[in-house]
């Protein structure tokens, strides 16, 4: 029986990693970027918008409205994507500890 308690210390083990992971991911803030920089969204880990910067002369250029509408979507899509890759990249190594898959799509 020592190989199922080492394999249950192993799991309890690798349940506090990944705890530990989703909780450094949850605070983690990613900035998404349009318009060559001059639109910027910030989320953070739990995909809540955290900061909306856009640049001044985008006011003064006469930009149309639907301009900067896109801009705003295409930052908040970009901050997304980087967010997901962030994620994938952190819970992939743990995976990778227990000999899953890469492509293995875990509960969570």
């Amino acid at each position: 029986m020592k190989g199922l308690g080492d394999l249950m210390k192993q799991a309890q083990q690798m349940s506090q990693q990944m705890q530990d992971a989703q909780a450094e991911l949850a605070n983690i803030e990613i900035t998404g970027e349009s318009g060559g920089g001059m639109v910027k969204v910030v989320l953070n880990g739990k995909h809540e918008a955290r900061r909306v910067e856009i640049d001044p002369s985008l006011f003064g250029a006469g930009e149309e409205k639907e301009v900067l509408e896109d801009l705003i979507a295409a930052a908040i899509n970009n901050a997304v994507h980087r967010l997901e890759a962030e994620h994938k990249d952190k819970m992939g190594g743990l995976a990778a500890g227990l000999g899953i898959p890469k492509d293995f799509k875990l509960p969570f």
